[in-house]
């Protein structure tokens, strides 16, 4: 693939990695709806941006059964219907890799925009199925969430990024 100028060509991701920033946004999710404020619509689902994040990245490792998995995984902690999470999750992570291509030719601040949809899209499945199953509407706020999420890009970019980036002043001592 052609690269921008001014783009710095970044090593392979490790598989470990990727698997524990996986596993931690899932704790984060799960801490945070234990913790003050519950499951309120407006919190953030990180664990939705680093399935984003990873499937735009590393379509060829994640992809749309790892998020079903982790959807499944997050009904069951929060008692939810049973596939309302993973439904969510797989489309927002099928929509990812279909456009994967073209949104890492974006700068990360401009990719924050693309990713958006992908995001309402994943919380209006959410809501749909919350709603088909007799569920309460959670009300405006739940669109707050996608806007906190997307202002999240460019941090979680930054920090699962950073195990990758080379050493800016290769040696004979560093080959790469």
């Amino acid at each position: 693939m052609i690269m921008r100028p001014g783009r710095q060509l970044l090593l392979p991701a490790n598989p470990l990695f990727i698997w524990s920033s996986l596993v931690g946004a899932l704790a984060f999710n799960m801490l945070m709806g234990m913790g003050l404020w519950g499951r309120a619509a407006w919190v953030p689902d990180l664990l939705a941006v680093v399935l984003v994040f990873w499937s735009v990245h590393q379509p060829q490792r994640i992809g749309v059964g790892l998020a079903f998995f982790f959807g499944i995984c997050l009904d069951v902690h929060q008692g939810a219907m049973l596939g309302q999470h993973a439904l969510a999750y797989t489309v927002m992570t099928f929509l990812a890799i279909a456009i994967h291509r073209r949104l890492l030719w974006f700068p990360v601040s401009s990719q924050a925009f693309h990713v958006l949809p992908l995001l309402v899209a994943a919380h209006m499945i959410d809501v749909v199925a919350r709603l088909l199953a007799g569920g309460a509407f959670p009300g405006p706020w739940m669109l707050l969430a996608p806007l906190l999420e997307a202002l999240l890009w460019p941090v979680v970019s930054a920090l699962l990024l950073l195990p990758q980036k080379r050493a800016p002043n290769p040696d004979a001592h560093r080959p790469l």
